[in-house]
């Protein structure tokens, strides 16, 4: 398959007007039979390998780091469905992104993009994500959620995943034109030096940068064809424990954190700021259901007053580095990972 220009000088789905597909017909017995795709009811996603510098050459591409909930949007002959990064359905949740879905001029396709919620800098905040959806293990739809997509998986009876990205971003650009303001917008890859996009972005307060093979299939899973690389690290991490307080929000100091190593639990730390006054209650009320006597760590600190917790709860904290002894420095909480998020808790074999 030859590789298309970059810069299309005409669009693939459009000439005057938007091409949408026409009612079904029987099908005529003397013609043959066109090697249609068979629909896939749910991909697992490519997910970013984390690396600390962006990589060198004309090989890559790279695009903004989004803050907030993978997903892909399927649309189908029957219906639009929403699914979640371990495959739950979230379609009722964002009811916006659906209707915009409704609108694309394409008969069946499958997006992967990230749903977000932007700040008045136009910066994605999960805070305000998780506000709109009333919190971790709320119930509430966003009206403020959209959905950035950044890449076609399946598209009008063809499965895209063995195509090189270039491709498929080709014709997701047709698709979901760069600037359109709906509610499903395009994630507009960046023609740039990779040291430079960095250090804008870390200037303009973002989260950070992907970078992407141009000329990569899609492949599931954490293969090094994606990668990440962060202004601010931001990582997502068990709650074991907390320390109560008579004087803090929630009445609890901080909260007591592990990563993964193998199959055990490590004890990385703790994180006792970021919390606001609302949140810090919920959190309270969460962690007080789901209390053990014994930790789920082995803990040789000092602190008092501890409250050890099933390991269930997800907190995603920034952080800006390790100590020497393995502990997590200058920690803030930015709030909870849903279950349905299926969300990676840090492998402590993961570059620092």
């Amino acid at each position: 398959m030859t590789k298309p220009p970059r810069k299309p000088s005409k669009p693939l789905l459009r000439d005057d007007a938007p091409v949408r597909s026409r009612p079904r017909r029987q099908r005529d017995p003397a013609q043959p039979n066109l090697p249609f795709d068979p629909m896939p009811d749910r991909i697992e996603p490519c997910l970013a390998l984390l690396k600390s510098k962006p990589p060198k050459g004309d090989d890559w591409v790279y695009e903004i780091k989004w803050d907030g909930y993978r997903l892909s949007v399927h649309i189908e002959p029957t219906g639009i469905r929403i699914l979640t990064r371990s495959g739950h359905d979230w379609t009722h949740r964002f009811p916006a992104i659906q209707q915009a879905a409704l609108w694309l001029p394409v008969g069946s396709a499958i997006l992967d993009g990230e749903a977000v919620v932007l700040d008045e800098q136009g910066r994605s905040d999960f805070g305000l994500l998780q506000q709109s959806l009333g919190g971790r293990g709320g119930k509430k739809t966003s009206s403020d959620a959209i959905f950035m997509a950044f890449d076609l998986l399946y598209f009008d009876g063809h499965d895209l995943r063995n195509s090189e990205l270039s491709m498929r971003r080709h014709l997701l650009n047709d698709l979901v034109p760069a600037g359109d303001q709906r509610d499903i917008r395009l994630s507009e890859e960046i023609e740039a030096d990779g040291d430079q996009l960095l250090a804008s972005a870390c200037e303009h307060g973002l989260e950070g940068i992907i970078a992407k093979r141009r000329d990569a299939p899609y492949r599931s899973g954490r293969l090094g064809d994606w990668l990440k690389i962060k202004c601010v690290q931001s990582d997502s991490f068990f709650v074991v424990g907390y320390e109560k307080s008579t004087a803090a929000r929630g009445q609890m100091r901080s909260l007591l954190l592990a990563a993964r190593k193998g199959d055990d639990l490590v004890y990385v730390g703790s994180v006792g700021t970021g919390f606001k006054e609302k949140d810090a209650w919920a959190l309270r009320e969460m962690m007080d259901s789901i209390t053990q006597k014994t930790p789920a760590i082995k803990y040789a600190g000092r602190r008092k007053n501890i409250v050890w917790l099933q390991p269930t709860l997800i907190a995603e904290l920034e952080y800006r580095a390790w100590t020497d002894d393995g502990k997590l420095r200058h920690a803030s909480y930015k709030g909870l990972r849903e279950v349905q998020d299926n969300a990676a808790v840090y492998e402590l074999d993961d570059i620092r």
